[in-house]
C-alpha cells in the first residue's frame, strides 16, 4: 500500500500544482501602496483611504495620485483625486486628470472635468471636460470643449467639438455639436462628422461646408446639405462642371491668333 503511495504521490502534488496555477493565472491580482492607509472594517460598509502617494495595480493598469478611496467587494471601486494618472500598458492609454473614479471589474473609467489621454497605439491625443471609458468595448465618450489630435509623416489633424465618441478598436471619432476638422490646411465643419483614423476617409453630415487650400494658395470652398454630399465633400470627389467660356462667331480673328 505505502509502495502504491509512493508512486502515485508525485502525479497527484503535481495535479494540486497546476490547479493552483490555474486560480492564480486566472485571478486578478489587485495590489496597492501608500504612505498612509485608513480601513473601515464595518461590514457592508468596508472603505479604505490611501493617502500620500497612492498607487493602485489591476493587471495592466495602474493608477497613481495623491489620495485614493477604494470600497465595495474586493475594493471593485476606486475614486483617485489629486494629479491622477492612469496608465494601461496593454492597450498603450496614460490619462491625466484631477479625479478619476474606476471601476476594476466592468474596466469603466469616469472623469468629471479636465482629461488629457493619449492613445499611444494609435498616435492619439483626446482632451475633454467630460470622460468616460468603457474597457471592455474600448469606446470612449468625451463632452464639453473637446480637442482631438492626430499627428503622422503625412498629416495633421485637428478636431474640435462639444461631443465626440471614439470607437478605438475601429479607429473611428464621431464629432457633433459644432464640429471643426482641419486635416493640413482644409478646414471642415458640418453638424456631425465621421473619420475612420486608419483609412484618413472624412463623412461629413448636414450643413456641410468645406474650404481647401491648395499648393498655389488658391481657396475652394463650397457648401451643401444632406448626407450624400457630406460624403463626396469626405472624399475629395468633385461632381461640379465648370462653365465653357463661349465666343460669338462674329469675333475677328487678330492677327497671330490660330486659325
Amino acid at each position: 500500500m505505502s509502495s502504491l503511495w509512493s508512486k502515485r504521490r508525485p502525479v497527484l502534488l503535481f495535479t494540486v500544482f497546476l490547479f493552483i496555477a490555474a486560480q492564480y493565472t486566472a485571478a486578478d491580482v489587485f495590489t496597492w501602496t501608500a504612505k498612509r492607509q485608513w480601513s473601515r472594517l464595518a461590514e457592508g460598509r468596508e472603505l479604505t483611504v490611501l493617502s500620500g502617494g497612492a498607487v493602485i495595480t489591476s493587471d495592466s493598469t495602474t493608477i497613481i495620485a495623491d489620495e485614493i478611496e477604494m470600497w465595495g467587494t474586493d475594493f471593485r471601486y476606486s475614486m483617485a483625486r489629486g494629479d491622477v494618472t492612469a496608465t494601461d500598458t496593454e492597450r498603450g492609454i496614460i490619462l491625466s486628470s484631477a479625479t478619476l473614479f474606476y471601476d476594476r471589474e466592468e474596466e469603466i473609467i469616469r472623469v468629471d472635468g479636465f482629461i488629457d489621454m493619449q492613445d499611444l497605439k494609435n498616435e492619439v491625443v483626446i482632451r475633454g471636460g467630460f470622460f468616460e471609458y468603457f474597457g471592455n468595448e474600448e469606446i470612449a465618450n468625451i463632452q464639453i470643449g473637446v480637442r482631438i489630435l492626430k499627428v503622422d509623416e503625412d498629416t495633421e489633424l485637428a478636431c474640435r467639438s462639444e461631443f465626440a465618441r471614439y470607437l478605438r478598436a475601429d479607429n473611428i471619432l464621431e464629432l457633433s455639436g459644432m464640429p471643426r476638422v482641419i486635416r493640413n490646411d482644409d478646414l471642415y465643419t458640418a453638424a456631425r462628422i465621421t473619420i475612420n483614423l486608419d483609412t484618413d476617409e472624412i463623412l461629413l453630415d448636414r450643413d456641410v461646408s468645406g474650404t481647401l487650400i491648395t499648393d498655389s494658395g488658391d481657396e475652394d470652398s463650397g457648401a451643401g446639405e444632406g448626407a450624400g454630399q457630406g460624403a463626396d465633400e469626405a472624399t475629395g470627389s468633385n461632381n461640379r462642371t465648370e462653365p465653357v467660356p463661349q465666343v460669338p462667331m462674329d469675333t475677328p480673328i487678330l492677327p497671330g491668333d490660330p486659325q
